[in-house]
């Protein structure tokens, strides 16, 4: 059975007709939220914290700008886009004392509802819009008269117009240009857990070391081996996003096809058991369970894994290489801004990184 995907056509926009959003965060999707739905018509506020830097950002964007409760009371639609880490903290402050019958709370990642972190009372609304990409991308695609895909779910209909009032919101954020696709906050979050660890940020990370590493020690150049395992990889991938599996096949050599066919499962033997037990611990809740307690305990962990990585030689030959490479708009992350959501754009040009999950 095809998924429906659904588009501008079959989507309501009046459904938010005279309500205001309150946009709680303003990162890299709070930002792209914000601006967004305020060019399609929305009536936003932006709520953040007393003292959060992200204050002068919003206000000099031209958005009014509250504390996060004041916000809450104000709105008709609360759509919470702070880090996840931080989303159950906010919430229990400053969110769940000021939610009346009929609000809308929405979410971009269902991580805090799928995991309880968050329990709204049974007379709010609960939905959730889930851009396809960062929100850098979100917000560039829109201006640029197309939109980033997403998935959307609805987790409680108190008030019977949720589903509705969710998809307006997709629309208004130029979601349902490109498509969007039903779920469930569970399903939103496990696959997009599961689709971090094991692929776009884990796998491809340990396979570029490893490949990278496999090459320098059997003697041949770090600067050649960065070129093969880490340069070219967008090369493929966007051969992959534009016609798939096929198209990628169809633009290499024949003697590259040959080789993804031989030895593509060779490389990968024994990955499948071992994605299934990365979906194993997402599912069960362990992996939360595991970061939750990370970041209650200070964080150190975390920090002393990035750390370890941000300095492999991989990172060091390719900032010196891609330096030289002023057309590639390179970025330069320093200690500190890893996570630096809305405060703007780490040493160099590009977007600012993604504020929580992808």
């Amino acid at each position: 059975m095809t998924a429906r995907m659904y588009y501008d056509a079959d989507v309501d926009p009046a459904a938010l007709a005279g309500q205001t959003v309150a946009v709680i965060g303003y990162g890299s999707q709070g930002h792209a939220h914000a601006q967004n739905l305020r060019d399609s018509g929305v009536d936003v506020i932006v709520g953040l914290a007393e003292g959060s830097k992200s204050r002068t950002l919003a206000a000099d964007a031209g958005f009014r700008v509250e504390r996060v409760a004041e916000a809450t009371k104000t709105a008709d639609v609360v759509v919470l886009l702070v880090p996840d880490t931080a989303q159950k903290a906010v919430y229990d402050a400053e969110i769940a004392a000021h939610l009346r019958p009929g609000q809308l709370l929405m979410f971009a990642h269902g991580f805090n509802i799928r995991f309880g972190r968050i329990q709204p009372p049974a007379t709010v609304d609960v939905g959730m819009v889930a851009p396809k990409g960062p929100g850098h991308l979100l917000r560039s695609v829109y201006t640029a008269g197309g939109g980033v895909p997403a998935l959307f779910a609805v987790e409680q209909d108190a008030s019977g117009t949720a589903r509705a009032r969710v998809l307006a919101y997709a629309r208004a954020l130029g979601a349902t240009r490109a498509g969007v696709l039903e779920t469930t906050f569970a399903e939103e979050t496990e696959t997009d857990l599961f689709g971090e660890q094991a692929l776009l940020c884990g796998g491809v990370s340990s396979l570029v070391k490893a490949a990278f590493e496999t090459l320098v020690e059997a003697g041949y150049q770090p600067e050649l081996a960065y070129f093969e395992t880490m340069h070219e990889l967008k090369l493929i991938v966007d051969l992959m996003y534009r016609g798939g599996l096929n198209f990628m096949r169809f633009s290499v050599s024949d003697t590259a096809e040959f080789g993804d066919y031989v030895s593509g499962p060779r490389v990968t033997e024994g990955v499948k058991a071992a994605m299934g037990d990365v979906l194993t611990d997402i599912r069960s809740g362990a992996f939360a369970e595991r970061w939750i307690a990370v970041q209650e305990a200070g964080g150190d962990e975390f920090r002393e894994l990035r750390r370890r990585d941000r300095d492999h030689q991989i990172e060091q030959v390719g900032a010196a290489l891609r330096a030289q490479m002023p057309f590639l708009s390179p970025v330069v992350v320093r200690e500190g801004e890893a996570q630096a959501a809305a405060s703007g754009t780490p040493s160099g040009s590009g977007p600012a990184p993604a504020e929580s999950s992808t």
